[in-house]
């Protein structure tokens, strides 16, 4: 049996909908339920299999897409193709504020700390488990960075402080140049007898300081074109080019294109879409990326179940364990003692925070689309691969099903989890109703509604904004500058009342009744 694209693709987006809806049901994570739907499907499918028969071919197909979609350096189309999006659609909705407040700690934990957790895990696998020198710092070096597409799933989802939201993400989508440029040093230097140092370093600063130049450098471009169009299908087909293209630019070249489409997203939500774009774009624009965030999130995890074989993973439970105690040993290494730093030298950090960003430093996909760009060499074997590779997916397979259940529960139990909408979704709210109150004045000036329409709908809209402002933060400052903003979006529309309708009606009948 031969399964089709058109079949795999109907399959897939089924399982994406049945996630969604179980999800929201029995209030667990869209993440963990992909990965344990992706691993019933192996278990179910390997246990049904025989010689020659249909469901074996069905299980070969699937692993050898997979094969296909890891191939290439650096993860392949995994990441050329699927993380982008995911990224580019957090970026965009972090605002500078927040960014400006986070930075320097983001960057810490984005860069210093993944060498210490690198160092740290590296060691305590080597010295203390056993493991061989490049096993264990090539595995330490491709789980050190905090997996992008988990970590932005869950604090999708979870409710933190905008601005502890702001630095896990930005980390994520900053670490993983960091985690790529380690593990590809320790990958080419294996054998060999001594590192160049100055080359390193030069390495390393040319991936990220290229990434950001050019990230810049295409948004800036998105800007100025979207400034010059006001179609909505083709501003959105700018942005998708503007992703792939700040990612295929900086990987051409040798630099970080998860970097440069992470800066590409910060400058499109900041400036793009706030100058150069109308409202109803605007939405349009935020609405397309959200589908593909989670369709992108979707493929990353059924991946990860659909890999993760619990009975091969059970055969080796003592290398998995202590790979996952080294890894968060070594994120503990890595948070506490970075984020104490800046809290005694900065603004304050709290222990919760701190906490918070310790269970928040999830594994994912990007570990496991790393571990299949090893090969084998003189200086490490097919078994050595083998032993990372199930450390790997053991490491992934706990991190999600253990540890993110951890954190929405610490995460509930030490920050009010309310109805209250947050600044930044606050602002999104009001972003999106002012999109549609735009196309509302757009449709009355072109004389596609009547003024009776009009009104109606500018009354709806002001109903709209009357729950916005209860479901805000209950402060007083708060609730002054949202009734503010919503009188001013309000007042900016001309007002037609509705006797005026009424009176204009009364004057038409009684000019018919005297002809």
């Amino acid at each position: 049996m031969v399964l089709s694209i058109e079949l795999i693709v109907a399959a897939f987006l089924l399982l994406a909908f049945l996630a969604a809806v179980l999800s929201n049901k029995l209030k667990l994570p869209y993440t963990l339920v992909l990965v344990l739907a992706g691993v019933i499907i192996t278990v179910v499918a390997s246990s049904l299999t025989f010689e020659g028969g249909s469901f074996q071919s069905i299980v070969s197909q699937l692993r050898s897409l997979y094969t296909q979609l890891l191939q290439g350096g650096g993860g392949g189309l995994f990441v050329g193709l699927v993380v982008p999006p995911l990224i580019f659609e957090a970026m965009i909705h972090l605002r500078a504020n927040d960014l400006r407040a986070v930075i320097k700690p983001s960057l810490a934990l984005a860069t210093i700390g993944v060498l210490i957790a690198t160092t740290v895990g590296g060691l305590i696998l080597w010295k203390i488990v056993g493991l061989s020198p490049y096993v264990s710092f090539l595995f330490a070096a491709l789980i050190a960075p905090t997996d992008t597409v988990t970590v932005l799933e869950v604090f999708r989802r979870v409710k933190v402080p905008s601005k502890l939201s702001t630095m896990l993400d930005t980390e994520a989508a900053f670490n993983d140049a960091t985690g790529i440029v380690i593990f590809t040093i320790i990958l080419s230097t294996i054998g060999l007898q001594k590192v160049a140092i100055t080359q390193t370093i030069f390495s390393f600063g040319f991936t990220l300081g290229a990434g950001v130049l050019i990230g810049l450098a295409v948004a800036f471009v998105g800007e100025v074109l979207s400034s010059l169009i006001e179609d909505r299908v083709a501003e959105t087909i700018l942005a998708v080019a503007v992703v792939y293209g700040s990612y295929a630019l900086a990987t051409g070249i040798g630099a970080s294109g998860l970097i440069a489409v992470a800066v590409a997203g910060l400058y499109f939500g900041n400036y793009t879409m706030r100058s150069a774009m109308e409202p109803a774009t605007k939405e349009a624009v935020i609405t397309f990326w959200q589908i593909a965030a989670f369709l992108g999130n979707s493929i990353a995890f059924v991946i990860i179940g659909l890999e993760t074989n619990i009975i091969t993973l059970s055969q080796s439970v003592v290398v998995i364990v202590a790979a996952y105690a080294a890894v968060t040993i070594a994120r503990a290494a890595t948070v506490y003692p970075i984020l104490a730093v800046f809290s005694r030298f900065g603004e304050k950090i709290s222990g919760v925070w701190r906490n918070i960003a310790m269970l928040g430093g999830v594994r994912g996909a990007l570990s496991i689309a790393l571990v299949a760009t090893i090969t084998a060499s003189a200086a490490i074997s097919q078994g050595d691969i083998n032993t990372i590779n199930t450390m790997v997916l053991g490491v992934a397979f706990i991190s999600i099903v253990i540890q993110v259940p951890l954190l929405f529960r610490y995460v509930r139990k030490k920050i009010p989890q309310t109805d209250e909408l947050s600044k930044a979704e606050i602002d999104e709210q009001f972003e999106l109703m002012e999109a549609h109150m735009e196309e509302v004045r757009n449709l009355k000036t072109e004389g596609k509604i009547s003024n009776e329409e009009f009104a109606a709908k500018i009354e709806e809209n002001k109903k709209k904004l009357d729950e916005l402002i209860a479901s805000s933060p209950n402060t007083f400052e708060t609730r002054k500058i949202i009734r503010a903003r919503a009188s001013a979006l309000y007042n900016s529309f001309p007002k037609i009342p509705k006797r005026k309708f009424k009176d204009k009606n009364k004057e038409t009948k009684t000019k018919s009744n005297q002809e």
